[in-house]
């Protein structure tokens, strides 16, 4: 349970969470980056690609479950904190907050002291959201973001945590 009262469940994905992690990333990335990202990423982040990248993605995420829904998920890489996206519905609920803990762990438990991420610049309720949880902003750096056409240079903010 969060502070806020809501029930979380935190699980690892499994292939039937695919699709509704693939939308709650398609329409939270979208949310998130339209806008704020150079206009050939966005056109690459079709609603196809996040549902391919879900799907091969979705046993190295973390789920987090509300009233048997799918509310979001996180995804480490190593010490990158890669991926968090909470549904719409569920934003200011403590799902995000749960979430982020998770990821914390997991980076400390893969045998690291300090968690990073990246925040595309212009994200001000992601860049609150970290600052609120006691991560600290290194500075500006780019970030490649991959495409099946390669990598496209985005400009982000480094995020950093001692776990």
């Amino acid at each position: 349970m969060t502070s806020s009262g809501t029930d979380v469940l935190l699980r690892a994905g499994t292939d039937q969470d695919a699709n509704a992690i693939a939308d709650i990333w398609h329409r939270g990335w979208h949310d998130g980056h339209d806008g704020l990202v150079p206009p050939e990423l966005v056109e690459a982040r079709t609603e196809e690609s996040f549902t391919r990248r879900a799907r091969a993605k979705v046993e190295d995420t973390t789920v987090a479950v509300v009233e048997g829904e799918i509310a979001g998920f996180v995804l480490v890489a190593d010490d990158e904190v890669e991926l968090v996206f909470v549904s719409s519905a569920h934003r200011g609920t403590g799902v995000a907050p749960a979430l982020i803990r998770a990821a914390e762990r997991q980076v400390g438990e893969a045998g690291y002291s300090t968690a990073w991420l990246a925040v595309v610049a212009g994200n001000a309720r992601a860049r609150a959201f970290y600052e609120r949880s006691g991560w600290v902003d290194e500075g500006p750096f780019t970030y490649d973001a991959d495409t099946e056409n390669g990598s496209i240079a985005v400009p982000c903010h480094r995020y950093v945590k001692d776990v």
